[in-house]
């Protein structure tokens, strides 16, 4: 039996698996060891994964995550999880999880949208080019954070819609003095941002915020997707921003010239075949 889990810095997801069958699939919160120590890694695997995940006898786990880009983060993961399972642990980047789940062994342009964003070519083994993503504040173009930031930005500003502002302020029940609070003192403000841009989906019919969406995404498209030879291989994308806002992310592409194969909200059904073949 084999433990494959897939982390975002919101949510990871979790499955067990054995003779290429499903046994059982969980979600606790995300693992990202740039904001996480071993020892709060360590903690929330334990407390929040149900206790069948640790009585049933694993052989290996497949962990792939964001902030698992070098040897030092990975290995704050792979100790929690050999610490709390006894068992070998695999530590890599959420990037070749999209990229394996998405292509398996087939070359192509990799993309995530979710709380952050990334982008990679991948020649159907591994990584062969990567833009940096930059993270909340120096990039993650197109990602939930990016477009939280954006209408936050003009929230603060006054610049948004008066009646889109209210519903916001009156939805989270909270004020701008808090949404600073939220960005600038407490854990974890991408995750704030991106849930800010998950209560926008709601309003796409509204010209603002699909032209927010859109200008969110035209910035993933001319900063990342425009540096890989996009002409001769298949785009597909991943992550809850993409799935969320796709009617968008779909006619932004089409303004490129580009078509987006397909688009999953998570990497996991192509991990386990790939695992699987890679028996």
């Amino acid at each position: 039996m084999i433990l494959i889990a897939e982390s975002s810095s919101t949510r990871t997801e979790w499955v067990l698996v054995e003779n290429n069958q499903l046994v059982q699939r969980v979600y606790t919160q995300g693992l990202n060891p740039f904001f996480q120590t071993r020892k709060e890694i360590s903690r929330c695997i334990r407390l929040e994964l149900p206790p069948s995940f640790f009585s049933k006898k694993v052989d290996q786990i497949y962990f792939y995550g964001a902030g698992c880009s070098s040897y030092e983060k990975k290995n704050i993961i792979g100790a929690s999880l050999t610490a709390q399972f006894k068992v070998p642990a695999q530590v890599e980047s959420d990037l070749l999880a999209a990229a394996r789940g998405l292509f398996l062994h087939e070359a192509g342009i990799a993309c995530i949208l979710s709380t952050g964003s990334n982008s990679c070519f991948y020649d159907g083994q591994i990584v062969i080019k990567n833009v940096k993503p930059g993270g909340y504040i120096l990039g993650d173009e197109g990602s939930a954070a990016a477009m939280g930031k954006l209408f936050l930005a003009d929230v603060m500003k006054g610049l948004s819609p008066q009646d889109i502002s209210s519903e916001f302020f009156d939805k989270f029940r909270i004020t701008p003095n808090d949404v600073m609070d939220s960005v600038y003192n407490r854990p974890f403000p991408s995750r704030f941002l991106a849930t800010v841009s998950f209560f926008l989906v709601n309003y796409l019919d509204n010209d603002y915020i699909y032209q927010l969406a859109a200008r969110n995404f035209r910035e993933f498209f001319n900063r990342c997707v425009l540096q890989y030879d996009y002409r001769n291989y298949p785009l597909r994308f991943m992550g809850t921003m993409a799935e969320s806002f796709s009617a968008v992310l779909h006619k932004v592409a089409d303004e490129y010239g580009m078509r987006i194969e397909c688009i999953e909200d998570t990497p996991m059904d192509g991990l386990i075949a790939y695992h699987e073949e890679e028996k």
